[in-house]
């Protein structure tokens, strides 16, 4: 006997992830398949070979069945990858040269330029600013480029043959109209007037879809790859983001994703889009076309892990108990850490001033607060008072923050969501949730997509359906008033540092 189920793709910058899940969304077997990026280039240059995405979800569905121990029928796929990438493609629908990521930084002069003349936010991940590059940089390229996607959107082409992409991946690449969840027609018309190409921008875009509405099904080469039958249902292709943000169960307005590692984001759902241009939000859609005000901090949880690691080790090299030494001082540490004060710039942080190469700092530093606790919890809250400075650009426009719900390395150490929930006066939702992340979300955006065929729903009912999947296994941590007044005192005097040093 098969068990049936959803099959979740996630294209991520090290590896692709495959995951089957069954009609309850529980995790049955995880398959993996790696790739690097191309070697040799440049510093802030970063590639990938799109065949090599596709090599690695070949190996990944070997693995994952090699895990299963009986017959598997899916009823659905959907696909997670990272966003902002730019995969060109040519008139015979391959790609002409390796994918640019993400985290590729040649395009950041054509950010500023195009946030300038649309007068929207277009950070130099955005795909259009690569694009831009590209058709000054590499005009040979650009003239024979037909089409243009992200990783997400060239694995669902190479599965179905069809090119759209989920709304949230959509965003990425160019800024969504949320009165027609569709890309902005007047902002293309400024983009393609002032890139000087002949090929209209509009012509190149995939599709959008929303969750639930139709993308297309396995085609006979694509069934090939998987080793699968042909016409299953392949949901919208989403974003790393977009995907994440379903995979943890966040679809209602005031909602908050937080995800901490080396950089941060807070995923913030809003219930109308934002006015203007800040430094420090930046713009896409949830899976169902809701608008993401995403505040995205370079600097994460780097400079606290490296004051750790330091304090951690009595002569700089047995680092390996550095946190289970450190951290429980962290938690006892009084909350304005004894009038310590820290900024965490190891890198350069756009969204806040900080041009290329910012330094760290540790101030206030006496011998009587000279403590380890003190130290690392003036690292960790650095960060938390970065997101802060997001986060009140949002509150300003009065957009809803009702919860927060934590992810990433953070949650290793749970008592840390506390001192958030503390200075956002905000509960904080710790999820217990397995690390695969986007690719359940992208699993669980293929059943929505299977009940929306069998049922007729619409993609109006995405936040219902996200709902009814919660669970109670969850812990929540409630602001303390007390704290969160201590935390306001020390965050003004973050404040007035920052502003002091950033020249």
């Amino acid at each position: 006997m098969s068990r049936s189920g959803y099959l979740g793709i996630d294209a991520g910058t090290q590896g692709l992830s495959i995951v089957f899940a069954d009609r309850s969304l529980k995790v049955i077997a995880v398959g993996e398949g790696h790739y690097e990026m191309v070697a040799g280039l440049e510093e802030g240059c970063y590639e990938q070979d799109p065949n090599a995405w596709i090599s690695a979800m070949s190996t990944a569905m070997d693995d994952l069945r090699g895990k299963l121990d009986q017959p598997f029928e899916v009823l659905s796929i959907g696909i997670s990858g990272q966003m902002h990438g730019e995969v060109l493609v040519d008139a015979d629908g391959q790609s002409l040269q390796p994918a640019r990521l993400w985290c590729d930084a040649r395009n950041e002069a054509e950010g500023v330029e195009l946030t300038g003349r649309l007068g929207v936010k277009m950070p130099k991940r955005i795909t259009t600013a690569r694009w831009l590059w590209t058709i000054r940089n590499r005009p040979e390229v650009a003239a024979k480029a037909k089409r243009m996607t992200t990783p997400g959107g060239w694995i669902a082409a190479q599965l179905t043959g069809e090119w759209n992409l989920g709304i949230g991946d959509a965003a990425g690449m160019f800024p969504i109209d949320q009165s027609t969840f569709d890309y902005d027609k007047e902002l293309l018309t400024l983009f393609d007037e002032m890139s000087g190409s002949e090929t209209k921008l509009q012509t190149m875009l995939p599709d959008a879809r929303r969750a639930g509405e139709d993308a297309g099904k396995l085609s006979e080469s694509g069934a090939g790859l998987l080793g699968l039958p042909a016409g299953i249902p392949v949901a919208a292709a989403e974003g790393d983001q977009p995907a994440a943000l379903a995979g943890s169960l966040i679809g209602a307005a005031g909602c908050v994703s937080m995800s901490f590692g080396t950089s941060v984001c807070a995923n913030c759902v809003g219930d109308r889009p934002f006015e203007g241009v800040s430094d420090s939000v930046d713009h896409f859609c949830a899976a169902d076309g809701k608008p993401i005000n995403m505040v995205f901090l370079r600097n994460g949880t780097t400079f606290m892990n490296t004051v750790v690691e330091m304090l951690g080790s009595a002569d700089g090299s047995d680092r390996s108990n550095a946190f289970e030494k450190v951290m429980p001082l962290l938690i006892k540490a009084d909350a304005d850490c004894g009038g310590v004060i820290a900024l965490p710039f190891m890198d350069d942080e756009p969204g806040l001033g900080v041009s290329e190469g910012g330094q760290a700092m540790i101030h206030g530093l006496n011998a009587e607060n000279a403590t380890a606790g003190n130290v690392a919890k003036a690292a960790i809250l650095s960060t938390i008072f970065n997101l802060r400075l997001g986060g009140e650009v949002l509150d300003k426009q009065n957009f809803p923050r009702t919860e927060i719900v934590l992810s990433g390395g953070l949650t290793k150490t749970p008592e840390l969501a506390q001192i958030i929930a503390d200075v956002f006066r905000t509960p904080v939702r710790l999820l217990d949730s397995a690390e695969e992340g986007s690719a359940w979300g992208a699993a669980l955006m293929a059943k929505f997509r299977h009940l929306a065929i069998k049922d007729g729903r619409s993609p109006a009912d995405w936040t219902e359906f996200l709902a009814a999947h919660a669970t109670s296994d969850v812990t929540t941590y409630q602001p303390d008033e007390e704290s969160s007044q201590i935390y306001d005192k020390v965050f003004t005097r973050y404040r007035e540092l920052l502003e002091s040093v950033k020249s």
